[in-house]
């Protein structure tokens, strides 16, 4: 397992991206300007890109968002997701971020809980899709 870390949105960040929340769960906006401003990590196994995730800092010192994280099929089960998560708040922590916030689908949220998230503000609707926003301290 290798997780490399990109300043721009990788090719293999998109085609996990694609299959997963456009092909697989239906979603059509799934690539935006903040891509353009967001650290993108990749999961390799085996040099396969079997998942990634993308964060940038939040309106507050200290603040950052993680989001897109998705793993391919294939490789769902071997706590990938866990590990990009992981490797993401150690990046974050490097940065000096102590907040990490996340905007999760309603059905990820027992998996965000089991990685120390909590839940704050009212469930809302992005493509259709129920979300709720969710944060952990690193301090």
């Amino acid at each position: 397992m290798d997780i490399k870390v990109y300043h721009t949105l990788h090719k293999d960040a998109v085609k996990i991206r694609k299959e997963v929340f456009m092909e697989e769960q239906g979603f059509h906006d799934e690539f935006d300007e903040t891509d353009e401003n967001a650290v993108h990590l990749v999961l390799y196994i085996d040099q396969i890109p079997a998942a990634t995730c993308r964060f940038f800092p939040g309106q507050t010192q200290g603040e950052y968002i993680v989001g897109r994280i998705a793993v391919e099929k294939e490789f769902r089960g071997n706590h990938l997701g866990s590990r990009i998560l992981s490797a993401a708040e150690s990046d974050i922590r490097n940065s000096g971020g102590n907040t990490v916030r996340l905007h999760a689908q309603q059905q990820a949220r027992p998996f965000y809980e089991k990685q120390g998230y909590t839940i704050f503000g009212e469930p809302d609707f992005d493509e259709d899709c129920p979300h709720i926003w969710m944060e952990k301290s690193l301090t």
